[in-house]
C-alpha cells in the first residue's frame, strides 16, 4: 500500500476526506429515524417531512457546483469548512427551538442542505481525485465513498439507541459536537495546485470547461443516469422506517436495514472502485442500476418479513453508493481533473433533483394512496432507464484536457 499513496499530503487528505464524509453522511442518513418524534412533538406531516428532506437534498446538489468552483480555485479545505459551518448552524438552530412550521424548512431543509453541498461525498471525492493518477483514482475515491458508508452503518445504530434512551433533542446536540469536529478535520484537507495527471499547459477556463462538458453527449447521458441514483437513495433513506412500520415489522427493522446498507456499501464501493480501474466504467454503472431494480422487485413483491428486509439491506447496500467511483471516474477520464470538482458537481445536481423528487413525491404518493407502491414502481422503471442510458457513453479522453 506504500506505493498507493503518491505523497504524505495525499495520505493525510484521504484520511481527512474520509472523516468528513463519515460525519456528514452519517448524520444525514439518520433523519428518517426522527420522523415519528417530529410528527408527535413538532406536528410534522409525512409530506412536509418529505418536502424538507427533498429540499435539503436538492440544495445539496444545487450548491455543489458552487462549492466545486471554490474547491477548484481556492482549495477543498475552504469549501468543506464553509459547508460544515452551514451544517452546524442548521442543526444547532434546530436544537435551540427553530424547528416548527417554516423554521423546520429553514433549518433541516435549507441550512443543512447547503452544508451538505461541500461536506458530503462529491467535494471530498473530487479533492482526493486530484491527488491520484488515473490508474489509482477510482480506487482512492472508492475508499472515500466507503468511509461514508461506515457513517451510514454506525449512525443508525447510535441514533436509534440515543432516541430511545435520551430523546431527539440530546441526539441533535450530539450532532453539533460531531459537526464541530468536522470543522477541525476540514483544516487537514489539501488540494494540489496542479492536479496529478493534468496537462500543465492546459489553459482552459472554467467557463470553457463547462461549455465543453454540456456539449458532450456522454456527459449528458451520465448526468441523466445519476438522477436515478438520487431518486433511489432518497426514497429508501427518507421513507424506509414508515414503510417498515406499515408492513407490521418491528421498530428495530428499519435501523437494521439502514445499518446493513452502510455496512455492505463499504464493500460495494471498494469493489466498484477496483473494478472501474480494470473494466469499462459505463458497463459497471449499467449493471449497478439494473441490479438495483432486481433488489427492489424482490423486496416489494415478496411477503414482508425480517429476512426479506435483511436481504434488501444487504443487496441494496452493496449497490448504494457504488455508482460514485465510476461516475466520478468517467468525468475525470473524459475531461481531466482540473475542473473535476465543478463538473462532477453539475452531474451531482441531477442526482439531487432525483433525490428531491424521490423524497417528496414518495411522501405525496403515500398521503394520496396510503402506501409507497407507486414510488417503488417508478424506482423499478428508473432502474431500467439508467441501465440503458449509460450504454452510449464514450469513455474517451478529450485530448486538450489530458488526464494522464
Amino acid at each position: 500500500m506504500n506505493n498507493f499513496f503518491p505523497s504524505k499530503t495525499a495520505f493525510v487528505t484521504l484520511i481527512a476526506c474520509c472523516l468528513t464524509v463519515i460525519i456528514a453522511l452519517g448524520i444525514r442518513q439518520t433523519f428518517g429515524l426522527f420522523y415519528f418524534d417530529f410528527a408527535t412533538d413538532l406536528d410534522i406531516t409525512i409530506s412536509q417531512f418529505g418536502f424538507a428532506m427533498g429540499l435539503q437534498l436538492f440544495l445539496w446538489g444545487a450548491f455543489n457546483p458552487l462549492f466545486g468552483v471554490i474547491t477548484d480555485k481556492y482549495g477543498g479545505s475552504i469549501a468543506i469548512f464553509i459547508g460544515f459551518l452551514f451544517y452546524l448552524a442548521g442543526v444547532l438552530l434546530f436544537y435551540l427551538g427553530f424547528n416548527t412550521g417554516v423554521n423546520f424548512i429553514y433549518t433541516i431543509g435549507i441550512l443543512i442542505g447547503v452544508g451538505l453541498g461541500s461536506t458530503a461525498i462529491s467535494i471530498p471525492v473530487s479533492v482526493v481525485a486530484k491527488h491520484y493518477p488515473a490508474s489509482k483514482r477510482t480506487m482512492a475515491t472508492g475508499i472515500v465513498t466507503s468511509a461514508g458508508s461506515f457513517g451510514y452503518f454506525v449512525s443508525p445504530i447510535f441514533v436509534s439507541y440515543s432516541l430511545n434512551e435520551n430523546g431527539w433533542e440530546p441526539t441533535m446536540l450530539y450532532f453539533c459536537f460531531l459537526l464541530g469536529l468536522g470543522l477541525l478535520v476540514a483544516l487537514f484537507v489539501s488540494t494540489p495546485k496542479i492536479p496529478v495527471g493534468t496537462n500543465q499547459n492546459n489553459n482552459q477556463t472554467a467557463t470553457e470547461a463547462l461549455k465543453e462538458a454540456l456539449s458532450n453527449k456522454s456527459f449528458i447521458y451520465l448526468t441523466l443516469g445519476f438522477f436515478v441514483c438520487g431518486w433511489h437513495i432518497a426514497l429508501v433513506a427518507t421513507h424506509i422506517p414508515t414503510y417498515m412500520m406499515d408492513n407490521g415489522l418491528p421498530d428495530w427493522c428499519a435501523t437494521t436495514v439502514l445499518s446493513l446498507i452502510g455496512l455492505f456499501n463499504m464493500v460495494g464501493t471498494i469493489v466498484s472502485g477496483y473494478l472501474a480501474t480494470r473494466y469499462s466504467k459505463k458497463y459497471i454503472l449499467s449493471s449497478i442500476y439494473l441490479l438495483r431494480g432486481v433488489s427492489i422487485i424482490i423486496f416489494i413483491f415478496f411477503p414482508p418479513s425480517v429476512i426479506n428486509s435483511v436481504i434488501f439491506g444487504i443487496t441494496f447496500g452493496f449497490l448504494w453508493l457504488s455508482t460514485v467511483p465510476p461516475t466520478n471516474g468517467i468525468v475525470a477520464h473524459i475531461f481531466g481533473t482540473k475542473y473535476v470538482g465543478m463538473l462532477y458537481g453539475i452531474v451531482f445536481v441531477s442526482h439531487q433533483i432525483g433525490s428531491f423528487l424521490g423524497a417528496y413525491l414518495s411522501g405525496v404518493f403515500y398521503e394520496l394512496n396510503g402506501n409507497f407502491d407507486y414510488a417503488w414502481y417508478g424506482s423499478i422503471a428508473l432502474s431500467i432507464f439508467a441501465g440503458l442510458i449509460h450504454l452510449p457513453i464514450k469513455e474517451k479522453a478529450i485530448e486538450r484536457v489530458q488526464t494522464a
